[in-house]
């Protein structure tokens, strides 16, 4: 699948999909670097990695501080002179209500995150993926990319943005050795989607009766399908928009 050698870096690794992508990643035999704010979680996370003997190598980042974003990519290059694969991950989900009641500075705050990262991690990524002849990149949309959800402008409005901008860069090196996907998950159970529930088992049982399947997806289908989208198994796959979801938006 990959080439020996090969190295995925995985931004918001620390938790959820991230860290599920960081573990496949390691399974599949790469080197992996990790990125998030959270110094604590993403040393742990690393550190377990580590006593499985994987390369790993993790860097604090907040990816939405184009300085910040520039710095991890040189310590990715000073430390292992090449990127293979990158998984754009790092997310928000804002604050939810009707429109007209959002906040400017909320709004800011989750296209910053979820969408501006993405575009200044790929800057980043792709000049360096040139360099080692090729590479393959995935950000994580949504479903909420794809269709609307009420009370989540927000959040739809930069997972949407993600999965324009990955066809854009798709189609910009196509002919370069670059391959740009998005993956597009359903409600997957993580921390972000505990919060939105609260605990709330009957909350939970609605979020997972959206799904035709009728439950949530577990972190690691989600990585699966990143892994196999970075690999050479997918090679002539790019500029796609994967749901992930359950058949959510098959309704």
């Amino acid at each position: 699948m990959f080439k020996q050698g090969s190295v995925a870096l995985v931004t918001g690794a620390a938790t959820g999909i991230g860290r599920a992508c960081a573990e496949a990643f390691a399974a599949a035999g790469c080197t992996v670097v990790l990125a998030d704010r959270d110094a604590d979680r993403g040393q742990q996370t690393a550190r377990e990695l580590d006593a499985l003997r994987v390369k790993t190598l993790f860097v604090q980042t907040d990816v939405s501080d184009a300085e910040q974003v520039r710095h991890l990519h040189e310590r990715i290059m000073s430390t292992f002179g090449r990127l293979d694969a990158a998984c754009n991950n790092a997310g928000i989900e804002g604050a939810s209500g009707p429109l007209a009641e959002q906040g400017v500075d909320d709004f800011d705050q989750v296209i910053a995150v979820n969408l501006r990262s993405v575009f200044l991690c790929m800057r980043e990524q792709i000049p360096l993926m040139l360099k080692s002849g090729g590479g393959a990149i995935v950000n994580m949309a949504s479903v909420a990319g794809l269709v609307g959800f009420a009370g989540s402008a927000a959040y739809c409005a930069s997972k949407g943005g993600v999965v324009q901008i990955t066809r854009t860069a798709a189609l910009d090196y196509a002919e370069q050795g670059i391959r740009v996907n998005a993956v597009c998950p359903g409600v997957i159970a993580t921390e972000m989607i505990e919060r939105y529930t609260g605990g709330s088992q009957q909350a939970a049982a609605q979020m997972a009766a959206m799904h035709p399947m009728n439950r949530m997806g577990a972190p690691r289908e989600i990585a699966d399908t990143v892994v196999w989208l970075c690999s050479s198994q997918s090679s002539f796959v790019t500029g796609q928009a994967l749901a992930v979801d359950g058949g959510l938006v098959a309704r």
